[in-house]
């Protein structure tokens, strides 16, 4: 295993830390402002916002410019926010920092995606994504308790600063340790990138994503009303029982990269139609606490075995050209966040009940199964990484 994949995993951990730790410290912070509940929501929603934006837009504006060049700016941009969010005296150069480190999300993830698969054997290219996003799963399952921890011992600024710290060892192991090849460096420019839009496979891989990962999340986002509503588990429990759901995530993550190098469409429409049966049945026995353990294990694990085939089959076909649209997968994650979480919301609102949004989770779970069947189906016809002749533009001259 290349050491470079280290290097990514543990930019993906700092990235994934400075995303989830928040949600643990928004009372220490909003005291420190002055700031009500809502005002100190926006330091997630703003975050949010910005992952989508910057992983279209700083991926577009950096097409022309080789891969690990514009990795090691991303992480300069996260270690900036970072630092901003540290030191802020004020709500609004909290909020600043926030959506500082927030643009470099969306664009690290989808270029170290595609920097990572060009790391490793063609056979291998699903499992080192899956190495990468290890540190997503890592800052779920060690590094939100662990800051969390620290921030209330020592201050929230302290969560800040150790974030800036992980930021620095990243930059300077990418520095070392990442090579790329020298095809991988070849630009081609945004109307390079953008050809790969025009094939329709990506487009079905992309709503897959929103689906898919928007059914776990919209279960996710109002759990704890669940465990504690339902489950009858105290408010104390729940942070753990969350570790629970992180060490699924980490377990799926890797389980889900192996068998999506042997087949990224049958693996994606198994896992799909194993989560599916979770939520159902995690709805059905909510109020058993054993049965709960079990389904935040599963549900993790399910929910995210999707990740890197999901990533893999968006390169897959935009092979010619996969940086923004590697990109454009994260944003649809964090769209299918958004989606999920408002569905859920709905439900709730609606008078359903605490285990409504995990009905309305299994229910879109579905709906991105049936668009996988169908996209698998269509893509029998066609090998993956191709596009039509009108499609794909000429190949730029290589450059160092």
């Amino acid at each position: 295993m290349p050491l470079g994949l280290i290097a990514l995993a543990l930019g993906g951990f700092g990235i994934g830390l400075t995303e989830f730790v928040i949600a643990g410290l928004l009372p220490e912070v909003a005291t420190t402002f002055g700031v009500s509940e809502a005002a100190a929501g926006w330091l997630i929603t703003g975050y949010a916002l910005g992952v989508v934006v910057g992983a279209l837009a700083l991926t577009a504006a950096t097409t022309r410019l080789p891969r690990k060049a514009v990795l090691l700016a991303l992480l300069v941009l996260f270690i900036v926010g970072n630092l901003l969010s540290a030191i802020a005296p004020d709500y609004g150069l909290m909020l600043t920092g926030r959506i500082v480190a927030a643009l470099c999300h969306g664009a690290f993830f989808g270029i170290g995606s595609v920097v990572a698969a060009d790391m490793v054997a063609p056979n291998r290219k699903a499992g080192a994504v899956a190495i990468m996003f290890t540190g997503l799963t890592a800052a779920n399952v060690l590094g939100v308790p662990l800051g969390t921890l620290l921030g209330q011992q020592l201050g929230w600024r302290s969560t800040f600063w150790a974030i800036t710290v992980v930021g620095v060892v990243a930059l300077l192991g990418i520095a070392a340790l990442v090579r790329v090849p020298r095809d991988a460096t070849r630009p081609g420019g945004l109307a390079y990138e953008l050809s790969a839009f025009r094939a329709g496979q990506v487009w079905l891989s992309l709503l897959i994503t929103v689906l898919g990962f928007g059914g776990m999340f919209g279960a996710f986002t109002y759990i704890a009303y669940t465990l504690t509503g339902v489950s009858g588990f105290p408010s104390a429990a729940v942070p753990w029982l969350l570790i629970l759901f992180g060490g699924g995530l980490f377990l799926g993550n890797i389980v889900g990269g192996r068998f999506a190098d042997r087949s990224v469409d049958r693996t994606l429409i198994a896992v799909l139609a194993g989560l599916v049966v979770v939520l159902v049945l995690f709805a059905l026995t909510a109020r058993s606490q054993p049965a709960t353990y079990l389904s935040l294990l599963l549900m993790g694990a399910f929910g995210f075995a999707t990740v890197p085939g999901l990533q893999t089959r968006v390169m897959s076909y935009a092979a010619h050209a996969p940086t923004l649209a590697s990109s454009a997968n994260i944003a649809a994650f964090n769209l299918g966040n958004a989606f999920g979480a408002w569905i859920g919301g709905l439900t709730i609102s609606a008078g359903l009940g605490y285990t409504s949004p995990i009905w309305a989770g299994a229910v879109i779970t579905a709906a991105a199964l049936f668009v996988m069947v169908v996209a698998g189906r269509a893509a029998r016809t066609r090998r993956p990484g191709t596009v039509t002749a009108d499609a794909r533009p000429p190949v730029p001259t290589p450059t160092a």
